[in-house]
């Protein structure tokens, strides 16, 4: 039986305007205003997704973990009415703010306490920062190998045979069990929960990590943790501005407007 471990993320939803946030360039955080809501990730969901269907071609057992601090458990209901059989939190305010690096960590220290696992899936990149490191940063610490932007995985004898995109097509990679993979949008869309695994999910329990559960000292994770230092955050001004070139002909408008873009040094 495959021992499956999906890594999510609760972000503010990235199809929301950039209107519905706000900018603390003291603190430096985004601060969503009232009304604001918090999804999936969606990359993560298309790596519940592709755990998903390897369960389902070789009768796995899926653990979710994720890391934050009063976590909603009613967007965590959507993933775990789908068909994960654990649902593990890091849920303290010592993991908070982190970076990457502390992020990776206490999912490391985590997973290394879960200890038996064959995969180890997350999303390709967050939508809040798009950093795309957590992922990698997790197999680097535990000494696995990983396989990133994957479309199509296969498992056979021990071994995944994982379909990559590349930047001009794609490739075909293998590796040995344990590993860690992530996927991008090219996987597929999570499916659906239904009306019996929303009702399943609202009765499931989770289970609930502190720092000292997975063996880690609060200034190791989160805030304090944190290896990379956030300089400025602010949202930048878009300016347009636009030129009408008036002439009685099309072809004085077309002379104007060529020297127009010359002298705007646009046109040589």
């Amino acid at each position: 039986m495959m021992k499956i471990i999906v890594c999510i993320k609760e972000v503010i939803d990235p199809n929301l305007a950039a209107t519905s946030l706000e900018f603390d360039s003291v603190s430096n955080k985004v601060v969503p205003l009232p009304g604001v809501w918090l999804v999936i990730n969606p990359l993560d969901e298309r790596a519940l997704e592709a755990a998903l269907r390897i369960k389902d071609a070789h009768d796995g057992e899926i653990t979710v973990i994720t890391l934050g601090v009063n976590l909603d458990r009613h967007v965590l209901r959507k993933p775990m009415a789908i068909g994960p059989d654990e649902l593990i939190l890091l849920e303290d305010e010592a993991f908070a703010e982190g970076d990457s690096w502390s992020t990776a960590y206490a999912l490391a220290m985590a997973i290394k306490k879960i200890g038996n696992y064959d995969l180890i899936f997350c999303g390709r990149q967050a939508a809040d920062w798009d950093a795309g490191q957590v992922g990698l940063g997790v197999a680097e610490i535990l000494g696995l190998p990983s396989i990133t932007v994957a479309k199509k995985i296969d498992i056979t004898d021990g071994k995944a045979r994982v379909e990559r995109v590349t930047d001009d097509g794609h490739e075909v990679v293998e590796v040995t069990l344990p590993a860690l993979i992530t996927v991008g949008e090219e996987i597929g869309e999570l499916r659906s929960p239904t009306m019996a695994g929303m009702i399943a999910a609202k009765k499931k329990g989770a289970i609930i990590w502190k720092p000292a559960d997975i063996g880690v000292e609060p200034s190791q994770i989160g805030t304090t943790g944190r290896r990379l230092k956030l300089v400025k955050l602010f949202q930048p001004v878009h300016e347009g501005k636009c030129e009408i070139i008036e002439s009685e002909t099309p072809e004085e408008a077309a002379i104007s407007l060529f020297q127009r873009l010359k002298e705007a040094k646009i046109l040589k």
